[in-house]
């Protein structure tokens, strides 16, 4: 099955651009477009997108208000991908807090967008994690958030299951840490899970924005 996305962008150029290099794949499928955060939720319920491809800053409802309704109103929800023209913007970050899984930038080459894509739909590894790192390390609270502490604290996590974490944090794919700790790459996942679970993350971007809040892993 195609990956299905939602073009999310108020500039008809950028989704028109967006739109031409992700039908070229015969993996993937543009489900629709919208051009407003607002219009998300009912294209979402109704055409089930597997991932949305959504601009951070929107004249009604930007990215990061679109993102937390979604996540709030939808069972199922889609993977979120913010697009932005700024790297280093304390928009992204937010986006991030708020549940979006990862950012991809305007000015990116077409097999980067495409990879992005494929990415956050496969969910097993950490979109531009030095990005991230970045971004956690100038507009993150390291060590000073209090809910992202507590929920560190009741999770509990087992050694190895910090050891994951950790990786998880440097970017490493299920794969990769596999071969790091020279385990099986079922084991791999089975611990993703359980630190997902315990940390009540919806997936490895909000894990490891949680372990650099929290003061788990240093953003620096």
């Amino acid at each position: 099955m195609p990956v299905r996305v939602l073009l999310v962008d108020d500039e008809p150029l950028v989704r028109a651009g967006l739109r031409a290099v992700l039908e070229a794949q015969p993996d993937i499928e543009v489900a629709g477009e919208a051009a407003d955060g607002a219009a998300v939720i009912p294209l979402v319920r109704r055409l089930r997108p597997d991932v949305v491809a959504m601009d951070v800053r929107m004249p009604l409802l930007d990215g990061i208000e679109a993102t937390r309704a979604l996540l709030r109103t939808v069972a199922e929800p889609p993977k979120i991908l913010v697009v932005t023209t700024f790297e280093n913007d304390e928009y992204v970050y937010e986006a991030l807090r708020a549940g979006a899984d990862g950012f991809l930038l305007k000015r990116a080459r077409p097999a980067e967008i495409v990879h992005a894509v494929r990415l956050i739909a496969e969910g097993e590894s950490l979109l531009f994690p030095a990005s991230v790192r970045r971004l956690a390390a100038e507009y993150g609270e390291s060590g000073g958030n209090r809910a992202a502490r507590a929920a560190l604290e009741r999770a509990r996590l087992t050694e190895r299951e910090g050891e994951v974490l950790r990786l998880m944090a440097r970017g490493l794919s299920n794969a990769e840490i596999a071969a790091r700790l020279v385990v099986g790459t079922e084991t791999v996942k089975s611990h993703v899970s359980a630190v997902l679970a315990k940390l009540g993350a919806r997936d490895r971007t909000q894990a490891v924005i949680t372990a650099y809040e929290s003061g788990f892993v240093a953003p620096g």
